[in-house]
């Protein structure tokens, strides 16, 4: 991990490692709240101090967004056979939400209401605040920032909607006439089981890419794929620069309401090259 990385988010998590802090989340909204209260209309761009509490937001806001893109995942899983459209769906927020909790932990926060983009700088002692653009969307922007970020790994690309993982939102929310409705099965905590170690274990020799077009969509295993993946190396890259040394960390980088069926295990892409003539 880049030094610069691993030190910024050492700083970050810094003031929750008390005792007091690692056992709970802020109040929802916490972190929207907090910025919105220095949103100033008459300027692009504001620079204000960043409290020790606006840091720990957006240290918690980071693990929040992850915790919600393991749980989409576990959705997605689940309605792999019983909804192939909604489990395509909740795939892709799965990844979407991994992608926004790297970009928070990255600095980076989106003010809605406020149309402003918040960034913490890297030593955490303030935030700039700059007005939003009209290409500013938010499925986009994070996306952007964050293949910007990781540039290096084929995991983290920009999100162009229909040639990559947003297709499958729009397709199942816009289009007509899909016509992908198999009998509902009752979710079954064996099939989760077998269906998550299925992706944890899967061998390839490059990161496949969600198709949307009408001969493969939806395409639920590679839409699984890289959500799994995505939300596995944001886990690691927090243990990576804590190195265990972090409460609040400890206490949710295994959220109590997740099942034992996930152990955020993968197959490593680049040993998977070795496999690939074994299929």
């Amino acid at each position: 991990m880049d030094k610069e990385l691993s030190k910024r988010v050492q700083i970050m998590f810094a003031d929750l490692n008390s005792q007091s802090a690692a056992s709970s989340f802020p109040a929802p909204g916490a972190l929207s709240e907090l910025l919105s209260k220095h949103v100033d209309l008459s300027t692009s761009t504001k620079s204000v101090p960043a409290t020790r509490k606006i840091r720990e937001c957006f240290a918690t806001a980071a693990v929040e967004m992850w915790h919600r893109a393991v749980h989409s995942f576990l959705i997605s899983a689940s309605l792999t056979e019983a909804s192939p459209i909604w489990a395509s769906v909740a795939g892709y927020y799965s990844s979407h939400y991994s992608i926004r909790a790297f970009a928070h932990l990255f600095g980076v926060f989106q003010l809605r209401k406020g149309r402003r983009i918040a960034s913490l700088d890297g030593g955490g002692g303030y935030v700039l605040l700059e007005k939003k653009h009209a290409d500013d969307r938010e499925h986009k922007f994070y996306w952007k920032f964050v293949s910007e970020q990781l540039v290096d790994d084929p995991f983290f690309y920009p999100n162009l909607e229909d040639q990559v993982d947003g297709g499958h939102r729009n397709k199942a929310n816009y289009s007509d006439h899909i016509c992908r409705y198999p009998v509902f099965q009752v979710l079954n905590a064996e099939f989760l089981r077998n269906r998550v170690e299925r992706i944890a274990t899967i061998r390839f020799s490059s990161v496949p890419v969600p198709r949307a077009d009408p001969l493969h969509f939806p395409d639920i295993a590679n839409v699984q794929i890289v959500a799994y993946h995505r939300l596995v190396k944001f886990r690691r890259l927090l243990d990576e620069a804590l190195s265990g040394g972090n409460r609040f960390w400890r206490v949710h980088r295994n959220p109590s309401w997740c099942p034992d069926t996930m152990n955020f295990s993968v197959v490593d892409p680049e040993y998977a090259a070795l496999y690939a003539g074994e299929e």
